[in-house]
């Protein structure tokens, strides 16, 4: 069984940190990648929990997006918070989530975060332009690891 911390290979971390940086670049939003072993029952919930945790509500625009994989039990959730939900369409979060399905099915967990990362930050960046940046980093890009 891999641990969450050893789920991704080092040059794999560096690349989803990376991207979450470049996301951030010219945007006040903050994105967020969480990973736990498992995860006995919803993840939304569970994302919702780790979300707060990370204190990720606190943001000035209320603006944090959070991707939250559980590994074990091959469950994942995103979670956006008030500030970016009331502005992007009813579905977004629903079609991110399909194309990261997608990607994860065939084993591409990195390329696949990646890809949703970059298309949360364009709409962070379209609604949060950088202008309206309350600190240039208000929650760190590294990856947050648990056991549950």
């Amino acid at each position: 069984m891999t641990s969450p911390q050893e789920f991704f290979s080092p040059d794999q971390v560096k690349a989803i940190t990376d991207a979450v940086a470049a996301a951030e670049k010219n945007t006040s939003g903050e994105i967020c990648v969480h990973v736990d072993q498992s995860c006995s029952g919803d993840p939304v919930e569970k994302a919702k929990q780790v979300f707060k945790a990370r204190a990720l509500h606190k943001t000035k625009f209320r603006n944090a997006v959070l991707f939250y994989i559980a590994l074990d039990d091959h469950k994942f959730a995103i979670w956006g918070d008030k500030g970016i939900n009331d502005k992007v369409a009813d579905d977004f979060w629903d079609n991110e989530a399909a194309l990261l399905l997608q990607h994860f099915k065939q084993g591409q967990y990195a390329s696949g975060l990646i890809e949703v990362i970059n298309l949360a930050g364009e709409k962070l960046q379209e609604y949060f332009p950088y202008e309206q940046k309350g600190s240039l980093n208000e929650i760190e890009n590294e990856i947050s690891f648990g056991r549950d």
